[in-house]
C-alpha cells in the first residue's frame, strides 16, 4: 500500500503532523509519498524511524497513483490535494478554524490513518462521493471544482461587471448586469457562496446552487439538481474570467458562453463523517 500525504504550505504544525503520520506508516509497512513542497519544509521534524524524506518525496500530481491521500491543513489544502487525487480516496486532517472538508482532528490523525490502512488491507476503503463541477467554453475546460465555479466580468465592483444571461437546461433563469454568477456544490455552499448571501446546503442534499453576484436586479439564489446544465452567457464587457475553486482561472472574451455541469468524477472522501452542524458553530 502507498499513502500520499499533502501538507499545508509554510505551516510548521502541518509539517510536524506529516512527519508523524509518515513515520507511523513506515512502521506499518506502508510506503508514504509526501508531496515535494511539504517534504522540503519538514526539515528537523522528520523522524529517524521514517523512510528518508528524499526517498518518499513525490510531486503532488502523483497523488492519484496512491491508494489513499491524506490532506493535512485547512480546506484550502484539501482542495489543492483533491485536484491531484483523481479517483483516489482522500481524508482530511483539520488544522484550520472550521474545516468543512476535514473531519479528523490532528490528535486523531495517526489512529484515523491506521484505520484506513486496516480497511484497505481488509478489502477496501469506504468512501463518500462528493460531486464536483466542470466548466467549459468552446475551446477550453477548467479542472473540476469541489466548491464552486465563478463566471465574472474583468473585475468586481463599479464598472467591472458584465451583462449575463443564465439558463438552466435551456430555460432562461435570469439576465441583467452583475459582477458575475456563482455555481456552488453543497460542499462549496459554506465558502464563497455563503459570502454572496447564498444558502447553506447540507452535504446529503443532491443539488447545486446558482447565485448571482451583486446583480443590478437580482433573482434569489436557485437550487438545481445535480444533473442540470447551467449556461452563463457573458456580454458587454472588455473581458472576463471563469474560475474553478478560486484558484484556476480561464480568461474569456465576451460575448461568450460558459457551460457548467456536474463533473464526471466525484471526490471520494475517506475517514469519519463530518459533523456538519458542529462545523457550522465555528462560522463567525
Amino acid at each position: 500500500m502507498r499513502v500520499g500525504i499533502v501538507g499545508q504550505k509554510d505551516n510548521e504544525r502541518a509539517a510536524a503532523t506529516v512527519a508523524t503520520v509518515a513515520a507511523h506508516l513506515g512502521g506499518m509497512g506502508v510506503e508514504p509519498a509526501v508531496d515535494e513542497v511539504t517534504a522540503s519544509q519538514v526539515g528537523g521534524d522528520w523522524p529517524a524511524e521514517a523512510p528518508p524524506v528524499d526517498r518518499v518525496s513525490a510531486p503532488v500530481e502523483a497523488m492519484s497513483e496512491t491508494d489513499l491521500v491524506v490532506s493535512v491543513g485547512g480546506d484550502g489544502t484539501f482542495l489543492f490535494a483533491a485536484r491531484s487525487a483523481g479517483s483516489t480516496p482522500i481524508m482530511g486532517i483539520n488544522l484550520g478554524e472550521v474545516g468543512f472538508l476535514n473531519a479528523v482532528a490532528p490528535e486523531d490523525a495517526v489512529a484515523a490513518v491506521e484505520r484506513e490502512v486496516r480497511d484497505h488491507r481488509a478489502g477496501g476503503i469506504e468512501t463518500r462521493d462528493v460531486p464536483r463541477l466542470g466548466a467549459s467554453g468552446e475551446e477550453w475546460a477548467l479542472p473540476a471544482a469541489l466548491n464552486e465555479v465563478v463566471v465574472q466580468g474583468p473585475r468586481r465592483g463599479h464598472g467591472g461587471g458584465a451583462s449575463v444571461e443564465v439558463t438552466v437546461d435551456g430555460s432562461v433563469y435570469t439576465s441583467g448586469h452583475a459582477d458575475g454568477v456563482l455555481v456552488a456544490t453543497p460542499a462549496g455552499s459554506t465558502a464563497y457562496n455563503l459570502s454572496e448571501r447564498g444558502p447553506l446546503v447540507h452535504p446529503d442534499v443532491p443539488g447545486f446552487v446558482v447565485n448571482e453576484m451583486s446583480a443590478a436586479e437580482s433573482m434569489p439564489p436557485l437550487a438545481v439538481g445535480t444533473d442540470a446544465t447551467v449556461t452563463v452567457r457573458v456580454e458587454n464587457a472588455d473581458g472576463g474570467y471563469a474560475v474553478s475553486d478560486g484558484r484556476v482561472r480561464q480568461a474569456v472574451d465576451p460575448p461568450t458562453r460558459v457551460t457548467i455541469e456536474r463533473a464526471a468524477d466525484p471526490v471520494r472522501i475517506a475517514g469519519p463523517p463530518l459533523d456538519f452542524f458542529a462545523a457550522l458553530d465555528k462560522l463567525e
